[in-house]
């Protein structure tokens, strides 16, 4: 180190000067490129060296970038006099505290996502596709009834609510679910499967035990086709069984 320039100042490489500081050579680097800590001339080897005033300035920009502070505030903060750089550190500090409160609401959406569809749709909703599993209805299926599930809460709230009654109501009865279990079996079939029709007329016969439906209102209409079209895409031979239904 006897061949350090300016009398032995500047005796580190910034190697040497990140390890002391705790930081990489990378980080230095960006402080040199954002203005927070100057860069000192390449000596006759062609080496930038460091001495204590970078590593001490290095010391405190460390410390206030650990702290949170933005690096754009940082050199701010270096010139600021005590009640400057007191009434900046508490403007960071509420920011801080602002983003903690936002941290731990994004924290708590990340743990509901491992309760499944709690998350996405009613309580009643979620139940009601609990009990789907439980009854053996394919993953695939719950999955198209919750994506329906989502679709109708939010264009329809109202309804939704007095849907979810109903169909809680019809998974009890053991003949719906034997024909909600054959519907599912039912989904990968051709729409010319001789089965179909058979389904068909078990499914209008069932509604047709049951009390007459209130009147839909137009609205109510609207979204009832869009989720049946949305299932009949999904499968040709759903598709076909409503269409045998009609018939």
């Amino acid at each position: 180190m006897s061949d350090s320039p300016a009398g032995g100042r500047h005796l580190l490489t910034i190697g040497q000067l990140a390890s002391y500081a705790g930081v990489t050579t990378k980080a230095v680097r960006v402080y040199h490129d954002r203005g927070l800590l100057p860069e000192p001339p390449r000596d006759s080897s062609g080496y930038r060296r460091y001495g204590a005033d970078h590593a001490i300035q290095l010391v405190k920009i460390r410390t206030l970038a650990a702290a949170g502070v933005p690096l754009a505030r940082i050199k701010e903060l270096l010139a600021a006099g005590p009640s400057v750089f007191a009434a900046a550190i508490a403007e960071i500090d509420q920011g801080l505290r602002r983003r903690a409160v936002e941290i731990e609401r994004i924290r708590r959406q990340i743990a509901e996502l491992e309760g499944g569809d709690g998350l996405f749709v009613s309580p009643e909703v979620a139940g009601y596709l609990t009990l789907l599993r439980e009854i053996g209805i394919s993953e695939r299926t719950v999955h198209l009834e919750r994506d329906l599930w989502i679709l109708l809460q939010s264009v329809a709230p109202t309804q939704a609510s007095a849907w979810i009654t109903d169909k809680l109501d019809a998974i009890a009865d053991p003949v719906f679910r034997t024909l909600y279990l054959d519907y599912d079996a039912a989904f990968d079939w051709p729409p010319s499967d001789p089965r179909l029709p058979a389904i068909a007329i078990r499914t209008r016969d069932w509604y047709a035990a049951r009390a007459a439906p209130a009147e839909e209102s137009p609205s109510d209409v609207v979204i009832t086709r869009l989720a049946a079209a949305t299932a009949g895409a999904m499968s040709p031979a759903w598709n076909r069984i409503a269409e045998l239904i009609q018939q």
